[in-house]
């Protein structure tokens, strides 16, 4: 049995968090050491996703996806049918991935030019990258896995420190999707 992407996460923080404490940060070398291997972690996750941007654009896969998105938290509404194509879900997902990779950057940009923080930095160069390589989207026109199980669309979210809050996964079960349709709840195709 595979260990949890999570707990390696966490032994992966916690065994930097003391490695980085004996680096020496004062010293103007190793700190720009750590700026650059920074960045050139950025540049591979970037590389990747526009690799996996080609893939998807090449494969421009039409199959038709169908399932219920679930309802906002607290909302008394039922989930809403969504009807794509696999293209434009594995799009989706990549702009998501993409767009959590620069909220990370500016963040992490935040907390070391303005807040001086240099341990991060560290860290931020492993966690992210090890992230874009265990994507779904990653397993499936990277390395190749068949898209069943873990990886059929749409993707289970992973379980997280918020995910108790959340209104829980997609169903894209023929049941649940009939029932969307009979109700009227969406159904426009996205283009």
């Amino acid at each position: 049995m595979a260990i949890s992407p999570q707990i390696t996460n966490l032994i992966i923080i916690l065994g930097v968090m003391q490695v980085s404490k004996k680096i020496p940060f004062e010293d103007p070398n190793v700190l720009n050491i750590c700026r650059a291997a920074y960045a050139l972690s950025n540049f591979i996750i970037i590389g990747i996703y526009l690799y996996l941007k080609s893939v998807i654009d090449k494969k421009k896969d039409l199959t038709t996806l169908k399932y219920v998105e679930p309802a906002p938290m607290g909302s008394t509404e039922e989930g809403k049918l969504v009807t794509t194509t696999v293209h434009a879900y594995d799009s989706s997902q990549l702009k998501s991935l993409m767009r959590a990779q620069m909220t990370g950057v500016l963040m992490m940009g935040v907390m070391h030019l303005y807040f001086k923080y240099t341990n991060p930095l560290v860290i931020q160069s492993i966690i992210p990258l090890k992230g874009a390589l265990e994507s779904n989207l990653t397993k499936i026109h990277l390395w190749g896995q068949p898209a069943a199980g873990d990886l059929k669309r749409p993707f289970k979210q992973a379980a997280g420190f918020m995910s108790g809050l959340q209104s829980g996964p997609a169903q894209s079960d023929k049941k649940a999707v009939e029932a969307a349709e009979r109700a009227g709840r969406g159904g426009v195709k996205e283009e």
